[in-house]
């Protein structure tokens, strides 16, 4: 039976609307909480005491989160509230913070409500004594400069009747180190044990933590606020940034100086060197620390073992960089001059010939040749550059007696 067209268009007209209704109850996609660290636990605190913990929130999602409301499902935890209405965009973070404060002895735990959902779970324990007594109860390093390390002293006292155990730490924050503590460790009724606590900061900031005693059921029986800002570290300056020593003869030596600057805060120069043995390095005593502003010199020595054009690095570090600067230098064999001497043989009966040289016209003149020589030519190959040198020669007979001085001859050397 064929139905009438205004039917017909009333059955099409009410599929599209179940179709559209249908579109308009799909959910959309929740945002997404993170929190660093993703529980807090405060271990143990005195009943009527309190004790504060950071917690870092994140937008996980892709869209917008609007935060209107952040309350704790148990009355010992409470929160420091931000302003509210917030709105964080994707990826956005803030840093709340939870504060235990006991009314009773015993464990509690409870969860942080965000806009009515309790998603980040607090745990902590009321206590009329706590089990281990920090000394100092928290540290503050202050500034430290990034690259170095600050320690601190710790002492933990077993305040209880009985025995304490510690069997594993967690440190948070960036840059805090635990030394000096094994684990596991038993302390008995008030026996007390040190260890250190270090702060290395790598980037300048402010930064916080904790160190936490962990017994064997896992749970916090010593808790330690840690806090400390890195600051910007100093920068050293090498000048002049290239050394050339030029021509140096084979065996001899060359120098240069150079200094060292530190600018924008102190530093530490923790080692110096340089890459060949042609160049060493003086004038520098390690560690050596550099106020800002402050120059100390040195001194490169160049001593070529060979012929050749020689090059080499020389590297200082600091506790927070390190610089170089070049060195280059070329080996030369040095020259070397004799002088030649000949003369007319005696008349006489002679057995041999002295030489002797003086570096002043008229002597005193020193015999240069070992033993009697019997030829008439003489080779002097202990000559030095830029000298002038004046030669006579005497004959010997059999006798062994010995004329007088021959005339005089200047011999001058480039």
């Amino acid at each position: 039976m064929t139905l009438p067209h205004p039917i017909s268009k009333y059955v099409v007209f009410l599929f599209g609307a179940l179709l559209l209704t249908a579109a308009l109850q799909k959910p959309a996609a929740a945002a997404k909480l993170t929190f660093n660290p993703t529980s807090l636990h405060f271990g143990e605190v005195v009943v009527g005491q309190s004790e504060s913990l950071p917690v870092t929130v994140t937008n996980a999602s892709a869209t917008g989160f609007t935060l209107s409301a952040i309350t704790a499902t148990a009355v010992d935890f409470s929160v420091k509230q931000p302003v509210l209405p917030m709105t964080l965009a994707p990826g956005q973070s803030f840093t709340l913070t939870v504060t235990f404060r006991p009314m009773v002895s015993g464990s509690d735990s409870a969860s942080i409500a965000f806009n009515g959902n309790a998603i980040l779970a607090v745990h902590g324990s009321g206590t009329s004594a706590k089990s281990l007594i920090p000394n100092p109860p928290s540290l503050a390093f202050g500034n430290v400069q990034a690259g170095n390390t600050a320690k601190v002293f710790v002492t933990l006292t077993n305040a209880k009747n009985g025995n304490v155990n510690i069997s594993s730490d967690l440190t948070k924050g960036t840059g805090f180190a635990v030394a000096g503590l094994p684990l596991p460790l038993t302390l008995t009724p008030g026996q007390s044990f040190t260890f250190t606590i270090s702060f290395s900061p790598q980037l300048a900031g402010p930064v916080s933590g904790s160190f936490q005693g962990l017994n064997p059921n896992n749970s916090t029986n010593v808790s330690i606020p840690l806090s400390g800002t890195g600051t910007a570290g100093g920068q050293l300056s090498v000048s002049p940034a290239s050394v050339s020593f030029g021509n140096v003869n084979v065996g001899a030596t060359a120098s240069q100086s150079g200094s060292l600057t530190a600018t924008g805060a102190s530093v530490t120069l923790t080692s110096a060197g340089s890459s060949s043995s042609e160049f060493s390095l003086s004038g520098v005593s390690l560690p050596l620390t550099l106020t800002t502003g402050q120059t100390t010199p040195y001194t490169v020595v160049f001593t070529p073992k060979s012929s050749g054009t020689a090059s080499a690095t020389l590297s200082f570090s600091t506790n927070t960089s390190s610089v170089s600067e070049s060195l280059t230098g070329s080996g030369v064999s040095a020259v070397q001059h004799s002088v030649s001497l000949s003369w007319n043989p005696s008349t006489s009966q002679v057995t041999g010939y002295n030489v002797y040289r003086s570096s002043a016209a008229g002597g005193p003149f020193g015999k240069v040749n070992s033993t009697l020589d019997a030829a008439t030519a003489y080779t002097d190959g202990s000559v030095a550059s830029t000298h002038t040198y004046y030669y006579v020669t005497t004959a010997v007979n059999s006798s062994g007696q010995e004329s007088a001085y021959s005339n005089q001859v200047q011999v001058v050397v480039p």
